[in-house]
């Protein structure tokens, strides 16, 4: 009696698991657009978001000396490209546009006025404030207003974020947008601004208190 000679399975070749691979994936990246396209299907299988942060701790309190004078908003989009060398934008590269939001502020530390620079004549009725120049604070970006216009992404791109952390993130166009703004709020005379409201502060409030003759100096 013979015994019957087992088969050897027969192996697939590594192209052929690597095309089936890359079929496979463009499939549901199809799948999904027109699954998109259907109305009420997006509803049927949408999700559901909750919340399950705990409560915030308090880690530090600091004390402010700071005058904040005055405020600058501004906006500026940002257009950010990424090209690969030898490889063409459809395959692998990125375009954002991006509008960036959000306000600076100047403010004069009145925390650095020390004894000698605050004169007072012996009627108390002239006064000389020698107060530090108006610096500006870090720009901040406003979630609420700022969005992205447009994202064009290669296929390498696009597949990349499948497998991503973080996908589709914005935080390259979002630092270059402070970026921009803080370099705004430098050029826009906003500091210039803040030392004229605190010495209109300063007038008006030692006016309140009697003295009649009131000088505010900022020191070159």
């Amino acid at each position: 009696m013979t015994t019957p000679i087992a088969r050897r399975p027969r192996r697939i070749p590594g192209w052929a698991i690597v095309l089936s691979s890359i079929a496979l994936v463009l499939v549901v990246l199809f799948a999904g657009l027109r699954f998109a396209l259907i109305p009420g299907l997006k509803d049927l299988f949408g999700t559901e978001t909750h919340d399950r942060t705990g409560p915030a701790l308090l880690e530090s309190i600091q004390d402010i000396s700071r005058y904040e004078a005055a405020s600058g908003n501004f906006q500026v989009v940002v257009d950010l490209e990424k090209d690969t060398k030898f490889l063409p934008d459809a395959v692998r590269g990125s375009r954002t546009l991006y509008v960036g939001a959000g306000s600076v502020d100047a403010y004069v530390d009145l925390g650095k006025v020390g004894r000698n620079d605050v004169t007072v004549d012996e009627d108390r009725t002239s006064a000389t404030i020698r107060l530090p120049h108006a610096a500006l604070g870090k720009p901040a970006l406003d979630p609420d207003r700022s969005y992205a216009v447009s994202k064009q992404r290669g296929l390498l791109d696009r597949l990349g974020d499948l497998f991503s952390d973080n996908p589709n993130g914005e935080q390259a166009v979002q630092k270059l947008a402070v970026r921009h703004i803080g370099d705004a709020a430098e050029e826009s005379g906003l500091t210039g601004r803040a030392e004229s409201n605190t010495t209109e502060m300063l007038e008006n409030l030692l006016r309140s208190l009697g003295f009649e003759h009131v000088r505010v100096t900022f020191p070159d």
